[in-house]
């Protein structure tokens, strides 16, 4: 099995993101800068990791979107790559047009950095699957720009065709019906912002995020 972690300006979780691939699946993991303009060979798993790309100018995420490498990242996962993206790099799919909404700032205005408790809301996608019937697991948080907003008849369908894949118990930014992370309609792309880069071993806390890399690469 073979995984790439996409590195921006800026990104702060890429070598979390390998780690974490590494240990909890044994995959190979290429490091691919963004002004790159083709992906390796065989690629399995995709994974734009957080961090504050090109220093959150503009709106977070929005100049990484438009990188060279994300024209490849964007047919890949039109081919079915299973693609994920963490924190900042859920807000670059969603300003490259991979997955629906938008990050605001927190509810607050403040940023958040703390575990949380989520809700496994559909256990049948490639992403899931491994949680075996979890309803809750635990990772961490740690944004300033993370309430999911979308408007009502987006909010509607994502619910209705099970796109909503995690939900905060505790709501920590404002995100709109709870919202962690979501899947795209093909099921292969994954925005979330807590990190399960930061929970895929015991010493962390939980490892309840090694099984989300684990299950993303076992769909291969």
């Amino acid at each position: 099995m073979k995984a790439a972690v996409i590195v921006f300006p800026g990104s702060n979780c890429d070598r979390d993101c390998k780690v974490a691939i590494e240990r909890s699946t044994g995959a190979s993991v290429d490091m691919v800068w963004h002004g790159d303009t083709a992906l390796p060979a065989g690629i399995d798993l995709i994974v734009l990791p957080g961090g504050f790309s090109y220093g959150d100018y503009l709106r977070c995420g929005a100049m990484a979107a438009l990188s060279p490498i994300m024209a490849e990242v964007k047919a890949a996962a039109e081919r079915g790559v299973a693609t994920v993206g963490i924190c900042n790099g859920f807000q670059v799919l969603c300003e490259a047009g991979m997955l629906p909404g938008a990050l605001l700032r927190n509810e607050r205005l403040k940023y958040v950095c703390k575990p949380v408790e989520l809700e496994v809301t559909n256990a049948q996608t490639r992403f899931t699957a491994g949680y075996k019937g979890r309803r809750e697991v635990a990772m961490t948080v740690g944004n300033g720009e993370g309430n999911f907003f979308a408007d009502e008849t987006t909010l509607d369908r994502l619910e209705g065709e099970g796109q909503v894949v995690f939900r905060y118990l505790e709501n920590p930014n404002g995100s709109a019906r709870n919202i962690a992370g979501i899947v795209n309609t093909g099921g292969n792309v994954l925005g979330l912002m807590p990190h399960p880069d930061r929970a895929f071993e015991a010493e962390l806390g939980s490892a309840d995020g090694a099984l989300l890399f684990q299950s993303a690469l076992a769909s291969a």
